[in-house]
């Protein structure tokens, strides 16, 4: 385990508006991936001035590696680019995200992918050194707390959305950005 000490997980927050905009997205999934990918054209649209943009975490076990890449977004966001290297990362994921997930949950070629390999595709196509921020030893309770506050908020799936602390069912990653903009009020 790396002993690397003074982290700092940067949080993932973008904009900085008083309406607060929640994801949690699970970054294998391909819903989370369709999300993730409208937050900036949401951000413009909304005005970074009128809403702030959180993006928590929510691993899911049917997404065979969603820990180690959940891993690797955190681990990201303790490098020097902090919140914009997690990005990054999360864009690699959604630009590749078939190297990241198994066939129908359960085959294809990542059957023989170790997680070193997971973290070696992430690296490469981020252009981040991951590896020993992945070894941060207690790099887990950054984890835990994106796991918590999901489940403290009744989140099972991804991608969810909250606005406000209250879970927005209507909303989904299949919506139009001015359908998210017009959510918020």
């Amino acid at each position: 385990m790396a002993q690397v000490t003074g982290w700092r997980a940067d949080p993932l927050v973008w904009g900085h508006g008083p309406r607060l905009f929640e994801m949690f997205l699970e970054p294998t999934c391909p819903f989370s991936v369709r999300a993730f990918g409208k937050m900036d054209a949401f951000l413009a649209a909304a005005g970074e001035e009128r809403v702030t943009v959180r993006l928590t975490m929510q691993s899911q076990p049917w997404h065979m590696y969603s820990g180690v890449v959940t891993r690797c977004v955190i681990a990201a966001s303790t490098l020097p680019g902090g919140r914009e290297s997690a990005r990054a990362v999360l864009a690699a994921v959604g630009a590749h995200r078939e190297e990241f997930e198994f066939a129908h949950h359960c085959g294809g070629p990542n059957m023989d992918a170790t997680p070193r390999q997971i973290i070696a595709r992430l690296e490469a196509y981020s252009g981040l050194a991951l590896a020993e921020a992945f070894a941060i030893a207690d790099l887990d309770r950054e984890i835990k707390r994106h796991c918590r506050y999901a489940r403290q908020n009744g989140i099972h799936v991804s991608p969810t959305f909250m606005i406000d602390g209250l879970v927005d069912p209507a909303i989904g990653s299949g919506d139009a950005v001015a359908d998210w903009v017009a959510r918020l009020g």
